[in-house]
C-alpha cells in the first residue's frame, strides 16, 4: 500500500481535480489514469501520511483511503483481506503505529529505491520466516534470484537473432508465477540485450497473496494487468489458445494434484493430444510433469519462430516410474519429439525452503542443427559459492562469473570435461522392459509342459530386464541372460484395452534420464591396513586419556 502511495503522491491533487468530472465510467477511468500518470489511481482525499493527522479516526480514514483505489488495485487488497487486517490491527491498538512506521521517511519503498524483484524477495523472506516459526512448510514458489538469472540466461542463449530484432515484441509466460520474480528477471535480461524490445508478460498463480504481489508489480512496471490471472493452472487454464516464445517457471515440487484430478483426467481422456495432457498422467503425489506438459502445449509453433522453456524441477521427473507409467510416457513424448535440449543439475542447498537436488530443464521445439536429436546434461552441482549467512535452507549461491561458466558449458555443447558436460542421443535414454520367464520343473528335473507342449513358467522365477533401445534384444539376452539361465525366454507383452503404450521386441518401451549415474565418480575403498592402523591409533589415544584420568 505504501509503495503504491509513494508512486501516486506527486499527482494527488491532479487526480482529485479530475475526480470531480461527471464523465461516465470508462471515460472517467481513462481520465483519472492520465491525471495519475499511471495505470491506477486513488480518489480518496487521503494519502498514507495524511492519515496520521487524525489518530482517533484512523480506521475510518484508512478504510476510505483503500476504497478510493481504482478497481485493479482494489482486487489486490481483497486478496490480502485488507479490511480484516485493518479491523484486527485497530482492535489491538496497532493500526496507527503500523501506518506511522511505514510512513517514516527512513522507509523508502519507492520503485526507484527498491526494485520489484527485491520487493518479491522481501515478501517471500517474510513468509519463509513466519512459516518456520509456525513449523509449517514454506511455500513452493521461492525462487532465488541467482537461480532465476541462470534460467533466464539459458532461455536467451542461442536466441540473440530473435531477441535483437528492432522493436521486437517478446511474449513470455510463467504458469506458476508466484510473485512474478522469474518474469521480472527474464524481462530485465531481454532489456539488457535489446533496450528497444517490448516484453509482454503473462502469468497465472493459484495463491491469492502471491497473485496480488505479482499483479501490483505488473501495474507498477506499466505492464498489462489483464495478463495476470489467478487460478489453478492445471484445472483451469486462464490463457486458452495463447502460445509463447519464452516460458520460465518454478512449479511446486512433489505436490499432489488431487484437487485438480477431475479436470485433468477429463481433459486427458476427452481431448488426448488435442489438450494439454495427452502424453500421460503422473502419479497423484507429484504434478511436476503435468506443469511441463502444460508449458509444452503453450510453446509457439515452429513455423512462427518456435518456443523455449526453462523450468525448475526436482530429481523425480528424471527417473520416477517404470516403462509404461505416466511419468515414463511423458518423458518418451518429450524425447521422441526432440523437445529436451539440456538439463542442468543445480547445487544442493540452493533454494530457500528445500535442500534437495534440483534441475533446470531447457526445452526447445526448434533446436539448432547441431543439437537436433540430442540432449546435453550439465553438472553444475559443484559450481557455487558458499554464502556467508544462510537464508533458510539456502546456503549456496551463484556469482555472475559462475553463471557465465555454466552458460559457456551450454554454448560449447561438447564432452570437453566429462565431469561437467555430456551430450547424448535421445534414444540413449530409452529402454525396453521385457518379461523373462523360466520353466517349471518336476521332481525329476524335467520341464513341465502344458497341453500344447509349451513349457509352463515358474512364477517364482519370473523376472524382468531393461534393455537399452540402442542394443539388440537378442544380443542382450545372449550376453546377459542365457549364459546364466539357458532355458529362459521372453514372454511377449500384450496391449491392454485402452492403452496406448509402445510395445517393441515383446516388451514395453520406457525412458529415464539417470543423471547422477552419468556423472558418478568411483571412489576406491581405503586399504584395510590403513583403516586398521587408524583404529589402533585411536585406541592408543583413548587408552592414554583414560590412564591420565585415573580410570
Amino acid at each position: 500500500m505504501r509503495r503504491l502511495d509513494v508512486v501516486l503522491e506527486p499527482t494527488k491533487e491532479a487526480v482529485l481535480e479530475a475526480a470531480k468530472s461527471p464523465l461516465p465510467g470508462p471515460l472517467r477511468d481513462a481520465m483519472l489514469k492520465k491525471a495519475a500518470q499511471a495505470d491506477f489511481y486513488n480518489t480518496s482525499r487521503f494519502t498514507m501520511a495524511g492519515l496520521l493527522q487524525d489518530a482517533d479516526a484512523i480506521r475510518e480514514n484508512i478504510t476510505d483511503y483503500v476504497t478510493g483505489f481504482s478497481p485493479e488495485i482494489a482486487d489486490i487488497f481483497e486478496r490480502f483481506k485488507v479490511f480484516d487486517v485493518i479491523k484486527d490491527l485497530d482492535e489491538n491498538d496497532l493500526l496507527f503505529l503500523v501506518v506511522e512506521r511505514f510512513c517514516d521517511p527512513k522507509v523508502d519503498l519507492s520503485p526507484e529505491s527498491v526494485s520489484n524483484a527485491d520487493m518479491g524477495d522481501i515478501y517471500e523472506e517474510l513468509i519463509r520466516r513466519f512459516s518456520e516459526v509456525s513449523n509449517e512448510t514454506a511455500g513452493e514458489h521461492f525462487s532465488p534470484r541467482d537461480g532465476l538469472r541462470l534460467a533466464a540466461e539459458l532461455l536467451v542463449a542461442g536466441e540473440m537473432e530473435d531477441l535483437t530484432q528492432p522493436n521486437r515484441i517478446v511474449k513470455a509466460c510463467d504458469p506458476c508465477a508466484g510473485t512474478g520474480g522469474a518474469l521480472t528477471v527474464f524481462a530485465d535480461r531481454v532489456a539488457e540485450i535489446n533496450p528497444k524490445a517490448t516484453v509482454v508478460t503473462y502469468a497465472q498463480e493459484i495463491n491469492d497473496q502471491s497473485y496480488a504481489i505479482c499483479k501490483s508489480d505488473t501495474i507498477l512496471k506499466g505492464g498489462n494487468v489483464v495478463n495476470v490471472h489467478r487460478g489453478d493452472t492445471l484445472a483451469d487454464d486462464q490463457m486458452p489458445g495463447e502460445t509463447f516464445g519464452y516460458q520460465i517457471s518454478n512449479p511446486p515440487y512433489g505436490v499432489e494434484w488431487k484437487k485438480s484430478k477431475a479436470a485433468v483426467v477429463k481433459e486427458h481422456d476427452t481431448l488426448g493430444f488435442g489438450g494439454r495432457f495427452g502424453a500421460g498422467l503422473p502419479r497423484i503425489s507429484d504434478g511436476q510433469l503435468l506443469f511441463v506438459q502444460h508449458m509444452v502445449s503453450k510453446m509457439r509453433a515452429p513455423e512462427e519462430g518456435g518456443g523455449r522453456i526453462a523450468v525448475f524441477l526436482n530429481g523425480s521427473p528424471l527417473f520416477t516410474g517404470a516403462a509404461g507409467s505416466g511419468e515414463s510416457e511423458i518423458r518418451r513424448y518429450l524425447l521422441e519429439h526432440d523437445l529436451v535440449e539440456a538439463i542442468v543439475a543445480m547445487p544442493n542447498d540452493f533454494f530457500f525452503n528445500t535442500g534437495i537436488a534440483t534441475y533446470i530443464w531447457v526445452l526447445d521445439n526448434t533446436k539448432e542443427p547441431r543439437r537436433k536429436g540430442k540432449v546435453q546434461l550439465i553438472n553444475a552441482n559443484g559450481i557455487y559459492t558458499k554464502m556467508r549467512k544462510s537464508l533458510g535452507s539456502k546456503r549456496n549461491e551463484f556469482t555472475d562469473d559462475q553463471i557465465a561458466e555454466i552458460v559457456a558449458l551450454y554454448d560449447a555443447f561438447e564432452d570437453a570435461d566429462p565431469k561437467l558436460s555430456k551430450v547424448f542421443e535421445n534414444d540413449e535414454f530409452g529402454y525396453v522392459t521385457v518379461d523373462v520367464r523360466r520353466p517349471q520343473r518336476d521332481e525329476k528335473g524335467d520341464i513341465v509342459r502344458d497341453k500344447k507342449g509349451r513349457p509352463v513358467a515358474d512364477k517364482e522365477l519370473n523376472d524382468t530386464e531393461n534393455i537399452p533401445l540402442t542394443e539388440s534384444v537378442e544380443d542382450y539376452m545372449a550376453r546377459e541372460v542365457l549364459p546364466y539361465a539357458p532355458d529362459a525366454w521372453i514372454e511377449p507383452r500384450k496391449q491392454k484395452k485402452g492403452q496406448l503404450l509402445e510395445l517393441r521386441d515383446g516388451g514395453t518401451v520406457g525412458y529415464e534420464i539417470p543423471f547422477t549415474r552419468h556423472f558418478y565418480e568411483y571412489t576406491p575403498l581405503r586399504p584395510s591396513s590403513e583403516i586398521l592402523a587408524e583404529i589402533r591409533e585411536l585406541e592408543a589415544s583413548i587408552a592414554e586419556k583414560l590412564q591420565k584420568a585415573g580410570l
